[in-house]
Protein backbone atom coordinates (compact mmCIF):
# COMPACT_ATOMS: atom_id res chain seq x y z
CA UNK A 1 0.00 0.00 0.00
CA UNK A 2 1.14 3.69 -0.62
CA UNK A 3 0.39 6.43 1.35
CA UNK A 4 -1.34 9.80 -0.26
CA UNK A 5 -0.95 13.21 0.99
CA UNK A 6 -4.01 13.26 2.83
CA UNK A 7 -2.89 9.84 5.13
CA UNK A 8 -5.56 7.78 3.08
CA UNK A 9 -3.37 4.11 2.23
CA UNK A 10 -4.15 3.46 -1.57
CA UNK A 11 -2.98 0.15 -3.27
CA UNK A 12 -0.28 0.32 -5.89
CA UNK A 13 -2.64 -1.35 -8.35
CA UNK A 14 -4.75 1.75 -8.23
CA UNK A 15 -1.63 4.45 -8.31
CA UNK A 16 -0.51 2.34 -11.40
CA UNK A 17 -3.80 2.59 -13.47
CA UNK A 18 -4.05 6.10 -12.62
CA UNK A 19 -0.86 6.86 -14.31
CA UNK A 20 -1.97 4.81 -17.50
CA UNK A 21 -5.21 6.58 -17.87
CA UNK A 22 -2.88 10.19 -17.76
CA UNK A 23 -0.08 9.26 -19.79
CA UNK A 24 -2.98 7.82 -22.08
CA UNK A 25 -4.40 11.04 -21.95
CA UNK A 26 -1.24 13.64 -22.15
CA UNK A 27 -0.40 11.33 -25.21
CA UNK A 28 -3.53 11.92 -26.96
CA UNK A 29 -3.18 15.44 -26.33
CA UNK A 30 -0.31 15.98 -27.91
CA UNK A 31 -2.13 14.49 -30.58
CA UNK A 32 -5.24 16.72 -31.20
CA UNK A 33 -7.19 19.18 -29.03
CA UNK A 34 -8.15 18.63 -25.55
CA UNK A 35 -12.45 19.03 -26.39
CA UNK A 36 -11.72 15.74 -29.48
CA UNK A 37 -10.66 13.52 -26.26
CA UNK A 38 -13.49 11.25 -25.11
CA UNK A 39 -13.34 8.65 -22.14
CA UNK A 40 -13.46 5.83 -25.16
CA UNK A 41 -10.01 7.45 -26.60
CA UNK A 42 -8.82 7.66 -23.16
CA UNK A 43 -9.54 3.73 -22.00
CA UNK A 44 -8.33 2.40 -25.40
CA UNK A 45 -4.72 4.30 -25.06
CA UNK A 46 -4.56 3.22 -21.33
CA UNK A 47 -5.07 -0.04 -22.21
CA UNK A 48 -8.12 -0.04 -19.86
CA UNK A 49 -11.96 -0.32 -20.58
CA UNK A 50 -14.47 2.32 -19.68
CA UNK A 51 -15.67 0.86 -16.67
CA UNK A 52 -12.30 1.00 -14.88
CA UNK A 53 -12.06 4.93 -16.43
CA UNK A 54 -15.13 5.79 -14.33
CA UNK A 55 -13.49 3.56 -11.42
CA UNK A 56 -11.04 6.20 -10.90
CA UNK A 57 -12.27 9.73 -12.54
CA UNK A 58 -15.24 11.06 -13.34
CA UNK A 59 -14.56 12.78 -16.51
CA UNK A 60 -11.84 13.47 -18.59
CA UNK A 61 -11.39 17.25 -16.87
CA UNK A 62 -10.28 15.50 -13.18
CA UNK A 63 -7.89 13.36 -15.58
CA UNK A 64 -6.03 16.01 -16.71
CA UNK A 65 -6.38 18.05 -13.77
CA UNK A 66 -4.55 14.83 -11.82
CA UNK A 67 -2.30 14.24 -14.52
CA UNK A 68 -1.17 18.04 -15.17
CA UNK A 69 -0.41 18.03 -11.21
CA UNK A 70 1.56 14.41 -11.54
CA UNK A 71 3.75 15.90 -14.52
CA UNK A 72 4.53 19.33 -12.31
CA UNK A 73 5.68 16.72 -9.20
CA UNK A 74 7.22 14.89 -11.25
CA UNK A 75 10.08 17.92 -12.52
CA UNK A 76 9.89 19.08 -8.29
CA UNK A 77 7.45 21.77 -9.84
CA UNK A 78 4.16 21.14 -7.11
CA UNK A 79 2.77 24.86 -6.74
CA UNK A 80 2.10 23.04 -2.77
CA UNK A 81 5.86 23.34 -1.98
CA UNK A 82 5.85 27.38 -2.28
CA UNK A 83 5.77 29.62 0.63
CA UNK A 84 5.74 33.48 0.67
CA UNK A 85 7.35 35.63 2.95
CA UNK A 86 11.18 33.86 3.02
CA UNK A 87 13.89 35.10 1.40
CA UNK A 88 14.47 38.12 -0.83
CA UNK A 89 12.21 39.17 -3.88
CA UNK A 90 13.21 36.44 -5.69
CA UNK A 91 10.77 33.80 -7.14
CA UNK A 92 11.64 30.33 -5.61
CA UNK A 93 13.11 27.65 -7.99
CA UNK A 94 9.87 25.79 -7.65
CA UNK A 95 7.98 28.52 -8.84
CA UNK A 96 10.47 28.65 -11.75
CA UNK A 97 10.53 25.14 -12.11
CA UNK A 98 6.72 25.28 -12.60
CA UNK A 99 6.78 28.39 -15.18
CA UNK A 100 9.41 26.40 -16.77
CA UNK A 101 7.36 23.19 -17.01
CA UNK A 102 4.23 25.23 -18.41
CA UNK A 103 6.49 26.79 -20.97
CA UNK A 104 7.99 22.99 -22.15
CA UNK A 105 4.64 21.58 -22.04
CA UNK A 106 3.25 25.04 -23.80
CA UNK A 107 0.44 23.25 -25.90
CA UNK A 108 -0.92 21.67 -23.59
CA UNK A 109 -1.06 24.75 -21.28
CA UNK A 110 -2.51 26.50 -23.90
CA UNK A 111 -5.46 24.17 -24.19
CA UNK A 112 -5.88 23.55 -20.31
CA UNK A 113 -6.19 26.83 -19.26
CA UNK A 114 -7.53 28.51 -22.68
CA UNK A 115 -10.92 29.84 -23.48
CA UNK A 116 -12.37 26.16 -23.77
CA UNK A 117 -9.82 24.47 -21.40
CA UNK A 118 -10.69 22.25 -18.14
CA UNK A 119 -12.36 23.61 -15.63
CA UNK A 120 -11.03 21.52 -13.37
CA UNK A 121 -7.52 22.47 -13.78
CA UNK A 122 -8.33 26.46 -13.55
CA UNK A 123 -10.19 25.82 -10.17
CA UNK A 124 -7.11 23.30 -9.16
CA UNK A 125 -5.06 26.11 -9.97
CA UNK A 126 -6.80 28.83 -8.83
CA UNK A 127 -7.36 27.40 -4.96
CA UNK A 128 -3.60 26.63 -4.78
CA UNK A 129 -2.17 30.39 -6.30
CA UNK A 130 -5.18 31.62 -3.05
CA UNK A 131 -3.64 30.10 -0.53
CA UNK A 132 -0.17 31.59 -1.40
CA UNK A 133 -1.50 34.47 -1.83
CA UNK A 134 -3.72 34.15 1.32
CA UNK A 135 -0.18 33.52 3.15
CA UNK A 136 1.31 36.71 1.84
CA UNK A 137 -1.30 39.07 2.55
CA UNK A 138 -0.98 37.45 6.04
CA UNK A 139 2.64 38.18 6.17
CA UNK A 140 2.92 41.23 4.12
CA UNK A 141 -0.36 43.24 4.09
CA UNK A 142 -2.34 43.45 1.30
CA UNK A 143 -1.76 46.43 -1.74
CA UNK A 144 -3.60 49.54 -1.34
CA UNK A 145 -6.09 48.55 -4.08
CA UNK A 146 -7.03 45.43 -1.91
CA UNK A 147 -6.65 46.79 1.55
CA UNK A 148 -10.07 47.40 2.05
CA UNK A 149 -11.20 43.61 1.13
CA UNK A 150 -11.15 41.19 3.32
CA UNK A 151 -7.97 39.00 3.15
CA UNK A 152 -9.88 35.79 2.14
CA UNK A 153 -11.33 38.08 -0.84
CA UNK A 154 -8.02 40.20 -1.77
CA UNK A 155 -5.95 36.72 -1.77
CA UNK A 156 -9.05 35.21 -4.70
CA UNK A 157 -8.28 38.53 -6.56
CA UNK A 158 -5.01 37.97 -6.87
CA UNK A 159 -5.52 34.75 -7.40
CA UNK A 160 -7.63 35.47 -10.36
CA UNK A 161 -5.03 38.22 -11.36
CA UNK A 162 -1.95 36.07 -10.98
CA UNK A 163 -4.06 33.42 -13.48
CA UNK A 164 -5.06 36.02 -16.08
CA UNK A 165 -1.48 37.28 -16.01
CA UNK A 166 -0.29 33.05 -16.45
CA UNK A 167 -3.01 32.71 -19.68
CA UNK A 168 -1.87 36.01 -21.20
CA UNK A 169 1.43 34.58 -21.26
CA UNK A 170 0.53 31.66 -22.66
CA UNK A 171 -1.02 33.73 -25.33
CA UNK A 172 2.11 35.36 -26.38
CA UNK A 173 4.01 34.64 -29.10
CA UNK A 174 6.92 34.53 -28.80
CA UNK A 175 6.37 33.34 -25.40
CA UNK A 176 8.49 35.46 -22.75
CA UNK A 177 11.05 33.71 -20.57
CA UNK A 178 9.81 31.74 -17.56
CA UNK A 179 11.52 33.48 -15.16
CA UNK A 180 9.77 36.37 -16.43
CA UNK A 181 6.13 34.67 -15.35
CA UNK A 182 8.01 33.14 -12.40
CA UNK A 183 8.72 36.83 -10.96
CA UNK A 184 5.41 38.14 -12.12
CA UNK A 185 3.22 35.96 -10.08
CA UNK A 186 5.89 35.64 -7.63
CA UNK A 187 5.18 39.72 -6.71
CA UNK A 188 1.05 39.22 -6.67
CA UNK A 189 1.32 36.56 -4.30
CA UNK A 190 4.20 37.29 -1.82
CA UNK A 191 4.24 40.71 -1.55
CA UNK A 192 7.71 41.52 -3.08
CA UNK A 193 7.92 44.07 -5.84
CA UNK A 194 8.74 42.50 -9.16
CA UNK A 195 12.25 42.03 -10.39
CA UNK A 196 13.11 43.81 -13.52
Amino acid sequence: MTIQDDGARVDPRVLRTRRLLQDALLSLARERSLDEISVADVADRAPVNRSTFYQHYPDTDTLLADALDAQAALVGADLNDVHPGTGTGEPPDVLVRYATHVAENVGLYRSALGEHGSPVAVARLRRRIGALALEGLELHGAPPALAALPLPIAAAALAGSVIGVLVAWLERDPLPPAQDVASWAWSAVSGWPAQD
